[in-house]
Formats: C-alpha cells, structure tokens, sequence
C-alpha cells in the first residue's frame, strides 16, 4: 500500500514500519493511526513476516499524540472521548498482543503516548541523547496506556507520572528497566534490526509462542484489567477539562502550539 504518514518495507523476515510526519515529531494524528493499524494487520498475515521494527524519520521517534488534533475534542462528552481514546489505547496496544515480536528503535523525543508505545512493544533500543517522559499532567491531560508501572515498579512510574517530568536521559530509562539497551545514535537503527532479525532467525512457532506466554503471565496478574481502569481515569480526566487544560488550550488557539508548551513548561522549571 502507498502511505501518507509511514513507509513500511520489508528487510529479510523483518517487517519495518517507520513513522514519517517529520515535520510535526511524528505526531501520532487519525491518518497515522490508521494507517499503522493497516500495516500492522498486514504483518501479522503474512508468514513471511517473524518480526516486526518500528521506527521514527527524521528529529524524533514520536512526541506522542497530536495536540493539535487533540484540541478539537476539548469540548467533547465523555462518550466522545471514549471513542477517541479508546482508539489510541488499541492502537498502543496492538504492539504489545501483535501475534509477532515487536522492536522499538527510538531516538530524539520518545514521549507521552510515543513512550506507551515503545513500553508496549517486546523490545526498545534507545539512541543517546533520546528524552523519555509522561508529561501529560503538565497541561490537565492523562496516561492512555498506563504500562510504565508494569515495566519499572511503582515508585519510579509514580515520579515519572504524577511529575509529568519529559528529561527523562536514555540511560535513566535503561537503569530503570524501559529500555533494553541504548546506543551511539548513528547506531540505534541497526542495533534494532539486528535484534529483530535474531528473533526472525529462531524458530517462529516457538518464539510467537512464548511471547504468548509470557504475556499471559501478565494478564495473569491483571495488567489489562488494571490498564483498561487506568483509561477509564483517562476518558474522565480528558472530558473534565480543568483550568490547566483551558488556559493550554487558550494559548494554543491564540498563539500557536509552541506558545502553549513554553506556558506549560515554564512553572516546572
């Protein structure tokens, strides 16, 4: 399929998915999550496919969802904004059910949804000099995919959080257990499709079966009972509003996104 918002290829058993919204971070917008949905059901259909890489052009993996589009819904009901984000929570979260391997190879700015989606996915190599984060609390917003908790402990996952801190240093994120393992940044997306490709050189029925396993193991001890209550907090949070989400909002209107962001992050320095 021709694409407007990624490039996908193949690369040996591996298929390769890359974000392609330069211009915006690679913003996660309608199209893009559309089209990713796409491209990711053709993977798991094809045989030939054993593992799956994903990756962002150009400055930045992904800043996470797009504000701009996001802003449109500011003044929508509770059951709109359960269309909305139940939307993006599926589309986070089909990197973690994804009946194949995933890898994330990060780089630049890896935030907010960006970063649920690189937690989400089996494996993530991280470039130096990549800047972690949730800052979504700094503008009245909440956590889609509240998978950090899961992968780094509670304490680490409630600083992260409730701080909506977004400094968060490739090597930070690697001592706390988000990332596998981080590299020069000439180096990240060869690092990452390597790792892809060992996975596409074992033996896919075992390998698929295991990634089963152990995410059972995780349903088990009620992680997706636990993240569907934790998008239930988001749907309330987003149709709520609040002072700091108006005033973001204001300023987004009337003086541009960059604007708002500096507003946002000013009180946090």
């Amino acid at each position: 399929m021709r694409y407007q918002t990624i490039d996908t290829h193949m690369d040996g058993h591996v298929g390769v998915l890359a974000f392609a919204r330069e211009r915006v971070l690679n913003a996660f917008n309608a199209t893009l999550i559309e089209e990713v949905n796409a491209a990711m059901a053709g993977f798991a259909a094809d045989e030939a496919v054993r593992a799956v890489l994903v990756h962002g052009k150009g400055r930045a993996f992904s800043a996470g969802f797009d504000l701009e589009e996001s802003s449109a819904n500011a003044q929508a009901s509770v059951e709109q904004w359960r269309a909305v984000l139940e939307r993006d929570f599926d589309f986070i979260m089909q990197f973690w059910d994804h009946p194949k391997p995933t890898v994330a190879a990060v780089h630049g700015f890896c935030l907010a949804g960006a970063f649920e989606l690189a937690l989400a996915c089996d494996l993530t190599v991280a470039a130096e000099g990549t800047r972690f984060g949730e800052p979504e609390v700094r503008f009245g917003a909440g956590i889609v995919a509240m998978l950090l908790p899961w992968s780094v402990g509670p304490k680490r996952a409630k600083e992260l959080i409730l701080t909506g801190t977004d400094g968060v240093s490739a090597e930070e994120a690697l001592a706390m257990g988000a990332v596998n393992r981080v590299v020069a940044a000439d180096a990240v997306l060869d690092q990452g499709l390597r790792l892809a490709q060992q996975i596409a050189a074992a033996a896919a029925p075992a390998v698929c079966a295991s990634k089963r396993a152990i995410n059972r193991s995780y349903d088990i001890m009620g992680m997706r009972q636990a993240l569907l209550a934790a998008l239930e907090s988001d749907i309330l949070i987003s149709a709520g509003g609040g002072p700091e989400k108006a005033e973001f909002n204001r300023i987004k209107r009337e003086q541009g996104l960059q604007a708002a962001l500096a507003w946002r992050d000013a009180k946090f320095r």
